[in-house]
């Protein structure tokens, strides 16, 4: 009889010819290597449902998703830039208990951003950096304490916003997750708005903002309300042209934010959101069919409506106003003259004054610019600049997308409202709309490239009397 042929060794996973050796395991009742398929590693698959991190040593794992306590962050990073001061409330509110609200969300973000990125894995971000760094001159400044104590409360404030959102870059992947967080978190701010309209239309349209809608169970201005209704249905618009939501959702979001933003009668949010939509879908014509029909039907509609209600928008603009007055915006325009006419020492020129509430001689200064200027003086407006102009440029190399238009809109609307708006040097909702925008351009970790897998070797096949 020919000596029995040698055992066969089989590369790979699955079942195959075994030999008996002495003290091996029955055959029948031997348990048998799970069966793993080349293709299924090719798209990220694991054996045995095992980490992917196992398949190779030193592999790196692949970025797991988003968890959803980063949406209970991202709602208390919003809940800290709502502000303490605004209109009256239905409900009298003391200032000190909305500051200590608004704080505690602050600390609350960055204390449970830390738990759930423990081993501080972050990802590099220049528009975080940048307003890092614009932290040295708001810290040089106020510890001068030319604007009071205030001013270092407000540095502190503005390191945990820095903080917990160096904490969020681990998830920041170019994805849509923190816009839809943006757009639920906001409108669940504006139900509180139309809540206070339902319950007191008298204290949420007050005779003080000239008849404009105002919060009455949560002090917010006009020009608060008018930027969140500009910014959520600007997002959710491009939702729909990108088929990431469906019309039905939308409308429900578009249609009240709508009506809303008309009874704020708030002028540079409405423009914020025209101009960064027209430039958000511009970016998208070349390669989106149902974004070249939005495009053209949106000009015939405002063509139609700039010559049927001319004298309807100008008087919806002037908002009762003189010519005189609707020229000087509003007397703005008194406050920038005496703020860059006020004498200013070297170290003022370069630092600034230290982080304030906005306020020049008493007067809000509504201008995110010459804030700036004011509190965090030449270093700051750098820095400043040079955070518009980096998501501008990153925004401008991007390929046409979805995610890229929808930082367009926010990079373009933040800036058409920094003219007449403050909040571009401490933590706000500005600073977050440019957060999500730097989130949108993120580049998605991708995962370690597999080793390709072993294909098993065709064997011959062993006659039977070979192998008794």
């Amino acid at each position: 009889m020919a000596p029995p042929a040698p055992a066969t060794v089989r590369r790979g996973y699955g079942p195959g010819p075994r030999s008996r050796t002495a003290g091996a395991a029955d055959p029948h009742t031997a348990q048998r290597r799970p069966v793993v398929e080349v293709d299924d590693l090719r798209h990220g698959g694991t054996p045995g449902g095992a980490d992917p991190a196992d398949i190779r040593p030193g592999a790196a794992p692949r970025p797991a998703g988003t968890p959803k306590a980063v949406g209970i962050v991202w709602g208390l990073l919003i809940l800290n830039t709502l502000g303490s001061s605004g209109a009256k409330t239905i409900l009298p509110l003391p200032r000190s208990l909305i500051q200590m609200v608004t704080m505690g969300a602050l600390g609350a973000a960055f204390t449970l951003a830390l738990a759930l990125n423990l081993r501080l894995r972050i990802r590099a971000s220049a528009f975080v950096f940048l307003l890092t760094l614009l932290l040295v001159p708001s810290v040089i400044s106020s510890l001068q304490l030319e604007s009071g104590f205030g001013a270092l409360f407000r540095c502190t404030r503005l390191a945990l916003f820095a903080g917990t959102l160096w904490l969020l870059t681990r998830w920041w992947d170019g994805g849509l997750t923190f816009v839809r967080y943006h757009i639920r978190i906001y409108f669940a701010v504006l139900g509180t708005v139309v809540a206070g309209l339902i319950v007191s239309p008298g204290a949420a349209m007050p005779e003080l903002y000239g008849g404009r809608l105002v919060g009455a169970l949560w002090p917010l201005t006009p020009p608060q309300i008018g930027q969140y209704t500009a910014v959520i249905t600007g997002l959710t618009v491009l939702l729909v042209l990108g088929r990431r939501t469906d019309r039905a959702g939308a409308a429900l979001v578009i249609v009240p934010s709508l009506v809303l933003l008309a009874l704020t009668h708030t002028r540079t949010a409405t423009l914020g959101m025209l101009i960064g939509l027209t430039l958000a879908i511009g970016s998208l014509v070349l390669t989106s069919a149902a974004a070249r029909r939005f495009f053209t039907w949106s000009v015939l509609c405002a063509t139609v409506a700039a010559v049927g209600f001319a004298s309807a928008l100008r008087a919806w603009f002037l908002r009762g106003q003189s010519q005189e007055n609707f020229t000087s915006l509003t007397g703005r325009a008194n406050v920038w003259d005496a703020l860059l006419a006020a004498p200013r020492t070297t170290t003022q020129k370069l630092f600034g004054t230290g982080l304030s509430d906005k306020s020049f001689g008493g007067l809000p200064i509504d201008n995110s610019w010459l804030a700036v200027y004011h509190e965090q003086g030449l270093m700051g407006l750098t820095l400043v600049g040079a955070i518009i102009i980096a998501l501008g440029g990153v925004a401008l190399l991007r390929p046409p997308s979805l995610p890229r238009a929808c930082a367009i809109f926010l990079i373009s609307y933040v800036a058409i409202s920094s003219y007449t708006e403050a909040g571009l040097g401490d933590a706000s909702a500005y600073l977050l709309h440019l957060a999500l925008a730097a989130s949108l351009l993120a580049v998605p970790a991708g995962a370690a490239p597999l080793e390709a897998a072993e294909v098993p070797r065709r064997q011959h096949r062993i006659p039977r009397w070979a192998r008794r």
